[in-house]
């Protein structure tokens, strides 16, 4: 169509997915290359946690920001492509308890209770016995939470489903099994070479493809984001009743999140371990062990399955979100371990840079821009 412009997305995770659909019910011709299978690595493996409270602390205050501006997007994000794609996303509140079970974890707990309360977020201090009540599984070890009753979650694999389902509908174009070879910046549209040797042209590319961003080929050094996988083991479980949660329970060494269908999904490691997808026994022990000091319970469920994903982390550990030095380059990358609380302000704010030529200023910060040497 007249007007249109082609824009190539590399990457079909959830971030790079969220910008497609964006873009494409704008009406922008957009074509999505992605290496592997849509949204198999680290989207696929997240436990869709939607939270700044439990996510974030004192020490990052403008990612804190930045998550409690993706909260306030995700309702409007979520019936939108609800609408749009025909699917549901079990977006859902089951709301956080951030449990401690001994006295150095009860002051951590409350460092960042008071940080959260002086930053006007909606958080409640919890005996032991009280968060008992609002929860009956846990561990009468628990000795405080902090109950934060607007936090919510999302089914990532679900939210996956119907990205890929509305791009569909405004006609994007998503390949698979399709990784990019090389980029060509030697004429004025970007020349996009595949391993199977086909060539795309686009006026400008979105790199959106998290943990192997850095590594692709004809990416200047000036602009080739300094980005590294962290690898990340987590488990799937089956709640077999009477069993079930009705928060997702955070504790000191690991974390609990119930889905509606019964699933229960508990995590994760972080490990500078490289492209090493191995699943581990320590790992796996260290996981369950933390889980299991704060719901007992936990060791008669049934697992389902054991996972290992790479989060994208950045050289300062926080998104990536703008154009480069070379205006048509993209970069939407680096969110680390908040990739789907913070795919609705990304793809919303990338839709304003991209469309409008307008930005937010809740993502100043995050520009590419504001690392001055080479990855």
């Amino acid at each position: 169509m007249d007007g249109q412009r082609k824009t190539i997305i590399i990457g079909a995770g959830v971030i790079g997915l969220s910008i497609a659909w964006r873009l494409c019910r704008r009406g922008e011709q957009v074509l999505v290359l992605e290496r592997g299978q849509t949204g198999q690595e680290a989207s696929r493996v997240a436990a869709g946690m939607l939270a700044a409270a439990a996510e974030v602390g004192f020490e990052e205050p403008e990612l804190y920001a930045l998550c409690r501006a993706s909260l306030k997007r995700w309702p409007s994000f979520a019936s939108e492509l609800e609408a749009e794609s025909g699917m549901s996303l079990d977006y859902s509140s089951f709301g956080t308890l951030i449990v401690a079970d001994d006295r150095d974890a009860t002051e951590a707990l409350r460092r960042g209770y008071q940080f959260q309360k002086d930053q006007g977020y909606p958080v409640d201090w919890l005996s032991g016995a009280e968060a008992l009540e609002k929860e009956p599984f846990l561990s009468p070890r628990v000795v405080a939470a902090v109950s934060v009753p607007e936090d919510h979650s999302v089914d990532n694999r679900k939210l996956l489903q119907a990205l890929v389902a509305a791009i569909n509908a405004h006609g994007g174009d998503i390949r698979e099994q399709t990784a990019v070879e090389h980029l060509d910046f030697s004429s004025k549209q970007i020349r996009v070479e595949t391993a199977a040797g086909d060539i795309h042209e686009a006026d400008r590319i979105v790199v959106a493809a998290g943990a192997w961003s850095a590594g692709i080929s004809g990416l200047s050094e000036a602009i080739r984001p300094p980005v590294r996988p962290i690898k990340g083991q987590i488990l799937e479980l089956k709640m077999v009743d009477p069993f079930a949660l009705n928060h997702v329970i955070r504790g000191p060494k690991a974390y609990l999140v119930p889905r509606k269908d019964g699933r229960l999904i508990v995590g994760a490691t972080s490990e500078e371990m490289g492209f090493d997808r191995s699943i581990t026994v320590g790992a796996i022990h260290g996981i369950l062990d933390g889980a299991w000091e704060v719901v007992p319970g936990i060791l008669d469920q049934e697992i389902l399955s054991i996972d290992v994903g790479f989060r994208p982390a950045s050289r300062d550990h926080q998104p990536m979100v703008g154009f480069t030095a070379d205006p048509r380059v993209f970069m939407a990358t680096g969110h680390y371990r908040h990739g789907i609380v913070l795919s609705a302000v990304t793809a919303t704010v990338s839709e304003q840079m991209l469309l409008d030529g307008s930005t937010d200023d809740v993502m100043t910060f995050f520009s590419p821009l504001r690392f001055d040497s080479p990855a």
